[in-house]
């Protein structure tokens, strides 16, 4: 009878951070405009759900993630967007194709991989779980960058760099300076909103016995 209340309890938990990210998704407040790209905070909820219900789970909710960026990409299109959606091309030489799923998706599904690997080793190490939180956040959200704009690199590195005005010759070096101008400095509010939240609901879910 407990595993099966325990089990209701996660599904309720896991279908609030669903219903969260599907807000998030079509409102300024998970994807931040900046004219050719768009900065996010989607990956928060997948970060908290991979800290307290584990590694699976959030893959799943970055999954869910990566589909809605999919979804944004396609409606409402920036310059850059075919290299999330193969359904959406700025002209015959930038065109999006089945790669674009792969920067689209991937990198979001170890989102909550990372997150939630990091948190589980730590919070095992150490007796207060806010440096677990801290860690997750900010790994979780610098894979996000890494993995969405090394994906970029490798997969639509000459087209990305035509659409966005820059040389291809350059683009690496933009590259990483976009990881440590914007891939940063996201860390660093994830790392301090997971923290600050995470407590909160791991303080909450304790005491409901709500764990996976």
């Amino acid at each position: 009878m407990g595993n099966k209340k325990t089990n209701v309890h996660l599904l309720a938990q896991m279908g609030l951070l669903t219903g969260l990210m599907l807000v998030m998704s079509f409102t300024p407040l998970g994807y931040i405009p900046l004219g050719f790209m768009n900065a996010t905070t989607m990956h928060i909820p997948v970060i908290l759900g991979a800290c307290l219900f584990g590694p699976e789970m959030g893959a799943v909710l970055g999954g869910l993630f990566g589909i809605t960026s999919v979804i944004r990409a396609t409606l409402t299109p920036t310059l850059t967007s075919f290299v999330f959606t193969p359904f959406y091309s700025l002209s015959p030489q930038f065109h999006g194709s089945w790669k674009s799923l792969i920067v689209a998706i991937v990198p979001r599904i170890l989102i909550g991989v990372v997150a939630g690997l990091v948190y589980q080793a730590l919070s095992r190490m150490v007796k207060q779980n806010a440096a677990a939180f801290v860690a997750a956040g900010f790994f979780g959200s610098i894979t996000n960058t890494i993995g969405v704009m090394g994906l970029i690199y490798l997969l639509f590195g000459e087209q990305y760099a035509a659409a966005a005005g820059q040389s291809y010759d350059l683009l690496f070096g933009i590259i990483i300076g976009v990881v440590g101008t914007q891939g940063v400095p996201e860390a660093i509010i994830a790392s301090v909103l997971v923290c600050a939240v995470g407590k909160a609901l791991s303080a909450i879910y304790k005491r409901m016995n709500v764990y996976a």
